[in-house]
């Protein structure tokens, strides 16, 4: 316990799904959150995003930990929501050092069906998204000469799935972005990692959409139907990992356990990425 006592760390998508996950985690250990969503639909996405109860939920459990909890609804396309939430989290907890860019979309469709819409939403989202999260925070990290920042990618940032050309775009594309950091921010002893799961057991996978594309031979598919074909994608015998699965990684890239870890492409993918690479 304590991996991360006295911190505090700043987190997008945090209302659910793996962002809930990070800051449950991260607060276990002792870390203060600044916890930010969306809290709005978007239009490419045909699955439910969170709610500004689901951010709300996500900051009682933090402070049902002892620990404190600021919340803002920010969309990581609006620089301006952005500053304003790090600045008021920041004012409220007295620092930043631990940057978690986890906010993110998927869609679904071969390369050359996927509007236009939808293509400029996954960038604009999944990988312009992470650049004004790490753009809204480097300046107060450069000022103190510390700190770490995680992007979580994913599996498909270092592999490319089929039916998913704007997703594997953007994920490969954050890879980049993190190895430019890492080399503009050493010099400020600021670390820079990225993370790269399988798929995680989270509301962003488990939908009708993800059921019907994996499962295309049944007319109504539930996610126990998905159990087997998704199984057989892994090395590691198991369909999916937990969103805690993921946060251990972050915790660890967080902690001081990684102090010299810096540039690193962390897979957390049952073997995915080796078997289909």
């Amino acid at each position: 316990m304590g991996r991360v006592e006295g911190k505090v760390a700043f987190i997008t998508g945090a209302g659910r799904g793996q962002g809930r996950s990070h800051a449950v985690r991260l607060a276990e250990e002792g870390a203060d959150i600044i916890a930010t969503d969306i809290c709005a639909p978007v239009g490419s996405v045909t699955y439910p995003m969170s709610t500004l109860e689901d951010l709300e939920e996500t900051a009682a459990m933090v402070r049902a930990l002892g620990r404190r909890a600021y919340t803002a609804v920010a969309d990581v396309r609006d620089s301006k929501a952005l500053d304003a939430a790090v600045a008021g989290g920041i004012a409220e907890l007295g620092g930043l050092d631990i940057v978690v860019a986890n906010a993110g979309i998927a869609s679904y469709a071969a390369a050359h069906e996927i509007s236009e819409d939808a293509w400029d939403e996954m960038i604009d989202i999944n990988l312009t998204g992470v650049w004004k999260t790490t753009k809204a925070v480097t300046p107060y990290l450069m000022a103190q000469k510390s700190g770490s920042i995680v992007l979580i990618s994913s599996g498909a940032g270092l592999i490319a799935p089929a039916n998913l050309a704007h997703y594997v775009s953007a994920k490969h594309g954050v890879v980049g972005l993190m190895r430019a950091l890492t080399n503009e921010l050493g010099q400020y002893n600021i670390r820079c990692n990225s993370i790269h799961p399988t798929q995680v057991d989270t509301p962003m996978i488990m939908h009708e959409e993800i059921y019907k594309m994996f499962r295309p031979d049944l007319e109504s598919p539930v996610k126990a139907d998905i159990v087997e074909v998704s199984r057989n994608m892994n090395l590691i015998p198991v369909p999916w990992v937990e969103p805690v699965d993921v946060s251990n990684a972050v915790l660890f890239l967080a902690s001081d356990e990684a102090r010299y870890i810096s540039g690193t492409t962390l897979t957390v993918d049952a073997g995915i990425c080796v078997k289909v690479g």
